[in-house]
């Protein structure tokens, strides 16, 4: 595959090459973990989940991690405020130890990785390192970085001289302007730009040779990318709201500890998902969590087929109108797959899993809806534009119901919607009773006692329909 990418790093699309001819070494930046993720934050793993699954439909192996930020994240990238995990203790009424904030970021870690299963996004192979794991790398980082002159001691702490860092600002073409209006100024700062790379605290932290205290935000994210994936990496990836500050911090820190650049060679940043115009966030007072959409009834692959509608590029908006409207997209789609059909060629259902009446041949596989399929996905992950070929192909009556079904598994290794299992068939035995009690009173003609029944189903929270001389019972 030619797969192309806007490089936020150039301001262009190019295509890309890794590093490694068969490995890709990729960072996606990771929670806080100071509370439940909201779908914003959530989003952001889905995009990266589509990218990690075309690259493997490349024929690369994806290397990747995803941080777990459990301490050190302030409120403010002014290095200044409240950190963000203090913040999440004083919610839940716990007292300000250490053991405390790690412990609180293995709660809400191990609930954002639930999260991450449940939206079906592949974590096998893929890092989840805790930032607490990894600061004997971060104050060794910060050391190497003292030795070659690029960092100054304030009295709060340690700062990075970007005077000294030659194309800072570099991500997103920022001027030195920009760079500098974006940071309240600290007076024993030398640039208002300059940022921590380790913030002393007297009440709490690790010991340094600096004093007690931890590591800045962003040395976290270079210190684990040096250790676990190498000096130089193919892909990062983040939020918009990381260019500015934290992406361009990272840039600067690693290329001065290392000499080495590009320090990645692709940056790929997501839009934000909004509600009424604003980003999602907590600050905002607008957020939505997963166990929300489902408590209400939806799938949460029905949120995940949402995302994909928007290119990731492009801000999208969240509304329960929307992702109702998502869920019956993605409902239709499921149905399509595995109903049965009059001619019975066509995949059908059992027990909510699908099989085949016979087996397609293999070959004709690699038709023209795969290769449309692969150009779309090429071009900068056009999700929209994917979801059309998968929709196209449905309606393609040349096409026979078994290449159809392969050929749309062969799409989801991309799109993840799981479209070999049909969860709205998952229905008890209790329920299929009573559609097959149905079924014989319709054949009895005893038409009164088969509504009387439907109703019944229905009033359980289930829906049945007539499909030939048999039935398809359906969760609403």
């Amino acid at each position: 595959m030619a797969i192309k990418f806007h490089n936020t790093l150039t301001g262009k699309t190019e295509e890309f090459h890794p590093i490694d001819e068969i490995k890709v070494r990729m960072y996606h930046c990771g929670p806080t973990v100071y509370g439940i993720q909201h779908i914003g934050n959530l989003s952001m793993f889905v995009f990266t989940d589509i990218l990690r699954r075309t690259l493997e439909l490349g024929g690369w192996t994806a290397k990747q991690v995803i941080n777990i930020t459990d301490f050190g994240h302030l409120t403010s990238d002014a290095d200044e405020g409240e950190d963000k995990m203090a913040k999440g203790l004083k919610k839940e009424g716990l007292e300000f130890t250490l053991e405390n904030m790690l412990a609180l970021g293995k709660k809400y870690g191990g609930i954002f990785l639930n999260d991450l299963s449940k939206l079906n996004i592949k974590t096998e192979g893929t890092f989840f390192p805790y930032a607490s794991d990894y600061v004997v790398d971060q104050i060794d980082l910060v050391r190497k970085l003292e030795e070659k002159g690029f960092v100054y001691v304030a009295s709060d702490g340690v700062y990075f001289d970007t005077g000294k860092f030659s194309g800072y600002g570099k991500l997103g073409g920022l001027s030195d302007s920009e760079t500098q209006a974006r940071v309240i100024s600290n007076p024993e700062k030398k640039s208002p730009r300059d940022f921590v790379v380790w913030k002393l605290n007297s009440e709490l932290g690790w010991q340094s040779p600096w004093g007690q205290g931890f590591p800045g935000w962003h040395i976290e994210c270079s210190a684990m990318i040096l250790k676990l994936l190498g000096e130089q990496i193919d892909i990062h990836t983040g939020g918009i709201e990381h260019i500015p500050v934290h992406h361009n911090n990272e840039i600067a820190q690693s290329e001065a500890a290392t000499g080495k650049t590009p320090f990645s060679r692709f940056w790929l940043h997501r839009a934000h998902l909004q509600i009424g115009g604003q980003k999602i966030a907590k600050s905002e007072g607008n957020v939505v969590y997963l166990s929300e959409i489902i408590e209400k009834g939806f799938s949460p692959l029905a949120f995940r087929y949402m995302l994909l509608q928007s290119h990731y590029r492009t801000p999208a908006s969240f509304t329960w109108e929307a992702l109702e409207a998502a869920q019956n997209a993605y409902r239709k789609l499921k149905e399509l797959v595995s109903t049965p059909s009059a001619s019975g060629t066509s995949p059908f259902a059992e027990g909510g899993k699908i099989k085949l009446n016979s087996p397609p041949a293999k070959g004709e596989l690699e038709g023209v809806y795969i290769q449309e399929f692969k150009s779309v996905l090429e071009n900068d992950l056009n999700t929209p534009a994917a979801l059309a070929v998968v929709w196209n192909l449905i309606k393609d009556e040349a096409i026979s119901p078994a290449d159809k079904y392969a050929t749309l598994l062969e799409f989801d290794k991309v799109l993840g919607l799981d479209l070999a299992h049909n969860e709205f068939l998952d229905v008890s035995r209790e329920i299929v009773e009573l559609g097959e009690k149905r079924q014989k009173a319709k054949e009895d003609k005893n038409f009164e006692e088969a509504d009387k029944i439907r109703q019944e189903i229905e009033d359980k929270g289930f829906e049945i329909r007539d499909i030939d001389n048999t039935f398809l019972i359906l969760k609403k």
